[in-house]
């Protein structure tokens, strides 16, 4: 699920983003949510800093200590994968905000649809993007594939164990296993696991350990390529 925040000093803007982005959601049945909307920056700053933000709808005149540039510049320091959206009633702070890797500059006002017309091309861009997200059925479910713990296959049904919640589907799990990453490796007949993402491995007990307390088996056929691609990694000494 992708996470969006918002930044500005009116109210009212904030309101009319967040109702636009929930109707987009629902129409184009994306997989997102609206974490946080404020008009405080010690709060947003905050949150950023405990909470993973994919996009950010951030406000370049601000009325605070820090500009939304400023803002920016912090936020693209701890994650280097946000995706930023400035808005502003002042056309010349266009070329300043780019710097930082914009994916788009809306002038104020902004309509409805000029804001659908850039979420829909960030999805698309992402969706562009399969070693970094993963779109797991026919519902444009996108994940993080670095939010991935393991992925379970449960009779016909994936259940994709991540580090907030899991996600159901219907699929082939040797079609699944395909289109993912090389740091996705089969632990058992039943286990993917995101080898980034391991805690713990148990060689004895054949159990592999994630951050969340979970854990999944390692079966005899699968345990000698996971082991090398564990070492390979680095991940343990």
């Amino acid at each position: 699920m992708l996470n969006f925040v918002i930044c500005d000093d009116n109210l009212n803007i904030l309101d009319k983003f967040s109702k636009i982005l929930d109707n987009i959601f629902i129409k184009y049945g994306y997989d997102a949510k609206i974490g946080l909307k404020t008009d405080n920056v010690d709060e947003l700053l905050e949150y950023i800093d405990e909470n993973k933000t994919d996009v950010l709808i951030l406000d370049i005149n601000l009325k605070s200590n820090k500009s939304g540039l400023e803002i920016a510049s912090i936020v693209r320091e701890k994650n280097k994968d946000t995706y930023f959206i400035f808005t502003t009633a002042h056309l010349e702070y266009a070329m300043m905000a780019y710097k930082f890797k914009t994916f788009d500059y809306l002038a104020k006002p902004v309509t409805s649809d000029r804001l659908e017309e850039t979420v829909v091309r960030l999805f698309n861009d992402i969706n562009g993007l399969p070693k970094r997200y993963i779109k797991i059925d026919n519902k444009k479910t996108i994940i993080d594939e670095n939010e991935i713990l393991f992925i379970k296959r449960d009779g016909m049904k994936l259940i994709f164990h991540t580090k907030n919640r899991d996600y159901e589907t219907y699929s082939s799990f040797n079609k699944i296993q395909d289109s993912l990453p090389s740091n996705f490796v089969r632990a058992h007949k039943s286990f993917i696991v995101n080898i980034n993402n391991i805690v713990n491995l148990d060689p004895v007990g054949n159990i592999v350990y994630f951050g969340d307390n979970s854990n999944c088996d390692i079966g005899p056929k699968y345990k000698k390529d996971l082991m090398e691609e564990v070492k390979k990694n680095g991940i343990f000494k």
